[in-house]
């Protein structure tokens, strides 16, 4: 830990002097695109980690695509690649919609050797790879779970759950710690259920009962996960009549977590710099019962027809799974006063140890999620794997829900605890569906 102290105290010195310097140079030009970087006039610490390369680079101008304007971000991109026009480096909304259209660099033999790639969890190796070839980097990875407030369990004489509960036990304690008449929840939200809940009932099932081709709507695991998240709705937000709510603070299921209103929240790592700011009470990291957790990961990607293929592959390795990179990030935070927004990508005991230096007091529930991410059901399936969207919220396979007419998939989801259907009927239409979509696209991209 001292030696991470002294590595910190160095890279502040750094900061400071990268702060004074303009993030323009003479030499290689590299065109950026993010969603993450503010303005020029906020300086945020994502632009401060582009000076930051830049000032280990001089030969090389970082510009910020302009990205704003109408339009979606994979329109805009569309309308750029049409122009020629591709970023080098971008920020990926929809990966298998640029593999598809041959946007991507192939940056297999680049990571191969790369010690740092080779500490980068398999489980984010393979949300970039595409038939063997690494079509991508991942510049972010946040644990996706359950955060419990320890204190509230605590004050009710009740055992908080943590990291490795079983499924019975989490269960147990949404239900007792729940107290409506004295504005307490056991958790905020039960759609979260038809997530996690397959996976544990069924170790081939991931996220929402991906097998990592189809869809598993129609399966023992899943239905028991909508009937499991239909069962806890007296214990989440969505159980609350008018009156009910009177008797919290909250006006929403995600106000409930800070309020001490809910015991437990599901939420992703991007909640901790709020958690670690602003909560009054002891809080940690429980994932999913079972001793696990979902995963998002962001992902970049360079462009095939970059000018600065070199370079551009090295800025991107900086902004993404570079440990000098991340440890340089968390410098500028240092700086700044903010606890970093991402995780590490590259995990070591280092990288670990500084992320968990931000986070306040034990957390050991938090430190065993990211030591443990190879197992990790991988949430962000939209951003990896082709069809996913429409198999999961934007088809419509041709069901009329009583007044609603052509309703998506989507619709169906969130509306499993109405009286206006019983999902079970629905189940084998939605599979066939759904899995038709995702082989349609599969098809489509190996073309």
């Amino acid at each position: 830990m001292k030696q991470l102290t002294r590595f910190v105290a160095v890279a502040l010195l750094l900061v400071l002097v990268v702060n004074m310097m303009p993030v323009h140079a003479q030499g290689v030009v590299l065109r950026y695109a993010n969603w993450n970087v503010g303005t020029a006039e906020e300086n945020n610490v994502q632009r401060q980690l582009v000076a930051a390369f830049v000032a280990a680079h001089p030969e090389v101008t970082v510009e910020f695509v302009d990205m704003s304007g109408d339009g979606s971000w994979d329109e805009k991109l569309t309308n750029m690649a049409a122009r020629g026009e591709l970023p080098d480096v971008w920020m990926a909304d929809n990966t298998p919609y640029y593999v598809g259209n041959g946007w991507t660099a192939d940056l297999t033999a680049r990571v191969e050797g790369d010690a740092d790639w080779a500490n980068v969890p398999s489980v984010l190796q393979n949300a970039v790879t595409y038939d063997g070839a690494v079509l991508g980097l991942p510049v972010a990875q946040f644990v996706m779970g359950y955060f419990v407030n320890t204190d509230l369990y605590e004050a009710a004489n009740l055992d908080a759950p943590a990291y490795g509960v079983s499924v019975e036990d989490f269960l147990a304690a949404v239900a007792d710690l729940t107290d409506v008449e004295q504005g307490v929840l056991g958790t905020n939200d039960m759609g979260q259920f038809m997530g996690w809940y397959p996976s544990t009932q069924d170790a081939n099932l991931g996220w929402f009962s991906f097998d990592g081709a189809h869809m598993n709507y129609n399966s023992d695991a899943f239905r028991a996960a909508v009937d499991m998240a239909v069962e806890n709705v007296p214990y989440a937000w969505q159980g609350l009549t008018e009156e009910q709510k009177a008797n919290f603070t909250a006006t929403g299921p995600w106000e409930l977590f800070l309020n001490q209103e809910a015991g437990l929240v599901w939420d992703g790592g991007w909640a901790v710099p709020a958690y670690t700011q602003n909560a009054t009470f002891n809080w940690d990291f429980l994932g999913i019962p079972g001793g696990n957790q979902a995963l998002v990961a962001d992902i970049i990607v360079v462009s095939a027809t970059s000018a600065n293929p070199d370079m551009a592959y090295e800025f991107a390795r900086w902004m993404s799974f570079s440990a000098e990179g991340y440890m340089a990030e968390a410098a500028i935070a240092t700086a700044s006063g903010v606890v970093p927004t991402r995780m590490p990508v590259t995990i070591t005991t280092e990288t670990v140890d500084l992320y968990m230096s931000f986070v306040g007091g034990e957390k050991p529930g938090l430190r065993q999620a990211l030591e443990n991410l190879n197992g990790s059901l991988v949430e962000s399936l939209a951003k990896i794997v082709p069809g996913y969207a429409d198999a999961r919220w934007n088809g419509r396979p041709g069901l009329d829900i009583g007044d609603q007419l052509d309703v998506s998939i989507g619709y169906i989801f969130d509306n499993v605890a109405s009286d206006a259907f019983q999902y079970a009927d629905l189940a084998p239409q939605l599979e066939e569906f759904a899995n038709g979509i995702l082989d349609e696209a599969r098809a489509a991209l190996t073309q």
